[in-house]
């Protein structure tokens, strides 16, 4: 079997794909869900699970009310309705990273109910995609296959950490749809704080369910789920490659049967990990020792006053406010901590959006890139970018010398400003002084005068880069254009 499928493939044609999402979201609070343990990343194995986390005798677990509020933000940023009450259940099953024989979950009863996003397709399309609910419950540890010459380690640090669970409604009908919904969900709780949606450190991950059914048909076909993916590249292959899969199977008269799959990244291949347990499988009961959670309409009104500026909100300020292009708009908006540089680089410019924007988005955004750097460590600060900007929009420099400009404020060498007056970079305005090297440069190329004359228009990019060579590339472009335009028809 193929592990790609192409962008036109022939099964487009006769079957339909079905997608949802359980996407975990670790919440972003300083100790876990039911007990004082520290939540922080990367401490030495094992020291970080206290008795509480553990299911030792004797203990008892004590709600973090830090974990309601934040499901009930994340409840109203997507217009979903709040549980006045929702209740705790025992989720029982043996796993060796779970310590207590079960996970404390939410069942029947979750704290969030039904809601919705919109993403946006690339065609421009919008789409609606159902949330089913939101749920809390708590993580659990980790198996660590390396280093163990053949054996499985145990590391219970992650065990109690508080997850939002987010399910969605079975309403994508592509990986693309998919990864979309994803990343909205992920900027999301970014926006909200609520999750730092670190995937790598596994603080957000999804478990995606798969299906195929012949087009015009209602009826769902049988699922597959695969299990733990932590990158939008990963989701994206492994719906790909589990969609192939079912496809050749039911066309080559197999049947698909309820299953979770794991994806192996290095082969781009699913393969099966166990039987889909059904709920009933779990013995669902409500946790003795947690009482239900009552949330009542002041706590939800206290709540609602924290909200921010959500995305889409501020990629439609953004649209009217600045005159950006709606895909500026969603590219600057994509993150909170990229929307707050582009505007401290807008007001430091002094108001050159436009610009401010295509710098952000192209030349600051491929060094942050290259460097593997987030915006918060940028080198080029914001004031740093905007005031550099400012030296673009008054010509004291030219586009082309701004990238050299940038690249030394990259490389610590100071403000725009220092770096301009330090290195020359002054653009030259001065009508005398460009006449003069244009005069020059025809003087010295009287074959291709003739030539320019004669009707080879194309050669007038030649003398304009003989005249900006010759003034060291500091002659102002549109001054020195109107200029030689005049030159070379006089």
């Amino acid at each position: 079997m193929s592990n790609s499928v192409s962008s036109v493939s022939p099964w487009q044609q006769e079957w339909e794909v079905v997608i949802g999402l359980e996407i975990h979201a670790q919440l972003a609070t300083r100790t876990k869900i039911f007990s004082g343990a520290a939540t922080a990343y990367g401490a030495e194995p094992n020291t970080q699970a206290c008795a509480v986390d553990l299911g030792l005798p004797g203990v008892l677990p004590v709600l973090n009310g830090e974990v309601a509020r934040m499901a009930v933000k994340f409840g109203l940023a997507t217009g979903a309705r709040i549980a006045p009450r929702s209740v705790f259940a025992r989720k029982n099953y043996f796993y060796p990273d779970l310590p207590k024989g079960y996970q404390i979950s939410q069942y029947e009863l979750p704290i969030v109910g039904q809601g919705s996003i919109q993403i946006e397709l690339d065609d421009g399309v919008t789409k609606t995609i159902g949330i089913t609910r939101a749920h809390l419950e708590e993580d659990a540890g980790k198996s660590l296959h390396e280093d163990f010459h053949g054996l499985t380690g145990i590391d219970l640090n992650r065990a109690g950490t508080p997850l939002l669970e987010i399910v969605s409604e079975p309403d994508m009908r592509s990986a693309k749809e998919a990864v979309a919904y994803m990343k909205k969900i992920h900027s999301l709780v970014r926006y909200l704080e609520i999750c730092d949606g670190n995937m790598q450190e596994g603080s957000f991950r999804c478990d995606a369910n798969v299906s195929v059914r012949p087009k015009g048909r209602e009826k769902f076909g049988t699922r597959a789920e695969i299990k733990n993916i932590n990158s939008f590249r990963f989701v994206e292959k492994a719906i790909n490659y589990e969609v192939e899969r079912q496809i050749e199977l039911l066309e080559s008269g197999g049947t698909v049967v309820q299953e979770t799959r794991l994806y192996d990244a290095d082969k781009d291949e699913t393969r099966s990990m166990r039987s889909k347990e059904e709920a009933f499988d779990y013995r669902y009961f409500p946790d003795p020792d947690l009482l239900p959670l009552d949330v009542d309409e002041a706590f939800i009104a206290e709540v609602r006053r924290t909200l921010p500026e959500l995305p889409d909100e501020k990629r439609e300020r953004f649209v009217y406010q600045y005159g950006l292009t709606p895909y500026d708009a969603s590219v600057l908006t994509a993150s909170r901590e990229l929307a707050d540089f582009f505007e401290a680089v807008e007001k430091a410019s002094d108001g050159e959006a436009k610009q401010s924007a295509n710098w952000v988005m192209g030349d600051l955004s491929a060094a942050l890139n290259k460097a593997n750097l987030d915006i918060a460590n940028s080198p080029v600060t914001a004031q740093m970018l905007g005031g550099m900007i400012q030296r673009i929009a008054d010509d004291t420099i030219s586009g082309k010398i701004a990238k050299e400009v940038f690249e030394a404020m990259w490389n610590g060498e100071g403000d725009a400003d220092a770096i301009i007056e330090k290195k020359g970079l002054k653009q030259v305005t001065d009508t005398g002084a460009i006449e003069q090297a244009i005069d020059a440069v025809i003087a010295n190329n009287p074959k291709q005068l003739e030539q320019y004359r004669s009707g080879q228009e194309k050669l007038f990019g030649f003398f304009v880069g003989q005249a900006m060579k010759a003034t060291q590339g500091k002659a102002n472009p549109a001054l020195l254009n109107e200029l030689l335009k005049k030159k070379l028809s006089s």
